[in-house]
């Protein structure tokens, strides 16, 4: 399918762009190792960025949006740690979690080189369920250079309701088939099809650690599908 109309790549960007499993792996460990406590760390980063991940999907649907998704990850920690039996940790080691290792997480090594290329032939936008602070502040660890950054947050509507979607296309003046949608996540790439996004997949084979991605295999109706950054610019005629 041609791409050739497409003005703007919007990134999903919790998973795609920032390794979270490894970030929050490590602040769950660290803050259990002040304790002397052992638990499987890697299932547990996994469980809560899956509660978190629910708890935010569709937020705003049935009324206005009350919360961001610090919010949530401050209100699923705690859920987590206490299933966990971990309520030994303190409120500084909750906050090391769920906001220090967010808003610090770094980005798969081989994005900041293509985002260079891909920027210069298109708008390169973080298009995200992530608070606007978590994206400016991994932007800013990483030295991400986004054109734009269209947080669910400003919306009032999150992913996976249409009106996200349709907003973010409106806020860049451009209509949605100008967009590609880019992720390693089935759910956001079909929300954004729907709503008239051209969509390109990039596996993420590491994102939930060692047990592999949940969408292994992508999807046959993507517009491009692809291994790695390098690789998506070399499909746009970026390299």
């Amino acid at each position: 399918m041609s791409l050739s109309a497409i003005k703007a790549l919007t990134f999903d960007t919790g998973g795609t762009i920032l390794d979270w499993h490894t970030g929050l792996r490590s602040a769950l460990a660290a803050a259990g190792a002040t304790h002397g406590v052992s638990r499987d760390w890697a299932m547990l980063a996994n469980e809560f960025r899956r509660r978190a991940l629910q708890g935010m999907l569709n937020h705003g649907e049935h009324a206005p949006a009350s919360k961001n998704f610090d919010d949530v990850h401050r209100e699923t920690l705690d859920l987590v740690l206490a299933d966990a039996g971990l309520e030994a940790f303190t409120a500084a080691d909750r906050r090391a979690i769920w906001w220090d290792a967010w808003h610090r997480l770094d980005c798969w090594p081989d994005f900041p080189p293509a985002l260079g290329a891909l920027r210069q032939r298109y708008l390169c936008v973080s298009f995200s369920l992530l608070s606007y602070r978590i994206i400016i502040d991994t932007a800013r660890r990483n030295d991400l250079h986004w054109d734009a950054v269209i947080s669910c947050e400003g919306i009032g509507k999150y992913k996976l309701l249409p009106e996200a979607y349709y907003a973010c296309a409106k806020y860049l003046q451009l209509d949605p088939a100008e967009c590609l949608m880019v992720a390693c996540h089935h759910f956001d790439l079909n929300a954004a099809r729907a709503c008239g996004f051209k969509t390109a997949f990039v596996r993420r084979t590491a994102e939930w650690g060692a047990g592999g991605p949940p969408d292994p295999t992508p999807d046959p109706h993507h517009d491009l599908v692809v291994e790695s950054f390098p690789e998506l610019a070399r499909a746009l005629d970026c390299a």
